[in-house]
C-alpha cells in the first residue's frame, strides 16, 4: 500500500512508523492505515468514518462496507482529496 501511495500524483505526504501508515493531505486532513494483529485486522480511520478489515483468503475485506483494502484507500483517499484516486495493492 505505501508503495501504491508513493507513486501517485497527489501532493500527500506519507509517514510510516510501528505499524502505522499516516497519510496526510493538502488540507491537512490526515488518512491512518494501523496494522492490529492482536485482533488481526487492519484499522482504516478517514473523515468519511473508522473501518476494519479482515483477512478474506487472499485480501483484507471491510466488514462494513464489503470493499476491498484497494478499492475502500481509493474511496477514502478520492474523498479527502477531491479528485479520483486509485490504489491498486
Amino acid at each position: 500500500l505505501e508503495d501504491d501511495l508513493d507513486e501517485l500524483d497527489s501532493d500527500i505526504d506519507i509517514d510510516s512508523a510501528g505499524g502505522i501508515l499516516t497519510v496526510t493531505c493538502p488540507d491537512s486532513s490526515q488518512i491512518i492505515f494501523s496494522r492490529q494483529p492482536a485482533n488481526r485486522e487492519i484499522w482504516v480511520a478517514a473523515r468519511s468514518g473508522g473501518f476494519h478489515l479482515a483477512r478474506d483468503r487472499d485480501s483484507w475485506t471491510c466488514g462494513t462496507t464489503g470493499e476491498s483494502l484497494a478499492e475502500l484507500a481509493s474511496r477514502v483517499l478520492s474523498e479527502q482529496l477531491g479528485a479520483a484516486v486509485s490504489v491498486l495493492s
